[in-house]
């Protein structure tokens, strides 16, 4: 129908808000966000997402970041299915996508017991906004045919407990989210199961946003890398394809220079 809202009065949308940048944001995204009661957002959406959410719409933070957590996991939950059931339109919005290292199933778990209706709406993840921030392709023919997402975060007290051997592929790109504090470690265990010292990386901090950061390391130098980067999120990128060169700037390059002998 037209001009009806995209949300229903009692329903809920987990809405990936995408690595910061709000020109990343899905059409679909800022709908939603446009058609909200209420907004409850994690501490990695940017100010630039939250100025998208009209005056009057009530924002709600419930950020957990680096174990500053404001509010635990089974609060956020009771007080999104609070606000369904009172006949509110919700958005949850969370940074990148809801479904990568985004708890989305634990919540969406809550309002099902509920009753709650809930619905999901993708966005862009850190990965691919670090990757074409630094112009290199995640995969790569002859180099990458598989990619890997891992998330360094564990709750306090637990050891980080990941498939090293599996992980230690020279023909797989991997992509640790929440990885800077546990560079060093991960860079050991990583070479302990057999990738090379010098297997290309970057790390990037605020990936998409005015102040992000690129550091190009290899794999033995990466703890010392990652004490450049400051107090954003970070992510880590591992692999041969990362070290690959770009050809966007040969091809510039090549553009130019017709210009520069123009004029004969």
């Amino acid at each position: 129908m037209t001009g009806a809202s995209p949300i229903a009065p009692g329903e809920v949308w987990l809405v990936g808000a995408g690595p910061g940048d709000p020109d990343l944001l899905t059409r679909k995204a800022e709908k939603l966000i446009r058609a909200a009661d209420i907004v409850f957002y994690d501490a990695l959406v940017g100010p630039g997402i939250l100025d998208l959410i009209p005056h009057g719409t009530e924002q709600v933070s419930v950020g957990k970041r680096a174990g500053r957590h404001s509010k635990d996991q089974d609060t956020i939950n009771d007080l999104i299915v609070r606000a369904a059931l009172a006949g509110r339109r919700v958005v949850r919005l969370k940074g990148g996508d809801p479904s990568i290292f985004g708890r989305s199933m634990e919540e969406m778990a809550a309002l099902a017991r509920h009753g709650v209706a809930a619905r999901i709406c993708p966005g862009i993840t850190a990965a691919s906004a670090a990757a074409a921030s630094a112009s290199i392709s995640l995969t790569l023919r002859g180099l990458a045919r598989k990619l890997l997402f891992v998330t360094a975060h564990v709750r306090e007290g637990e050891i980080l407990d990941l498939d090293w051997d599996a992980l230690a592929d020279p023909g797989a790109t991997l992509a640790v989210y929440m990885g800077k504090s546990s560079a060093g470690m991960i860079a050991r265990r990583l070479m302990a199961s057999g990738l090379a010292a010098a297997t290309p990386v970057l790390a990037i901090e605020n990936a998409s946003l005015p102040d992000e950061r690129i550091v190009r390391t290899r794999l033995d130098l990466l703890e010392i890398a990652a004490r450049a980067l400051g107090s954003g999120p970070a992510l880590l990128l591992i692999g041969d394809a990362v070290g690959a060169a770009s050809p966007i700037s040969g091809a510039s390059a090549a553009v130019r220079a017709p210009a520069r002998s123009g004029g004969r």
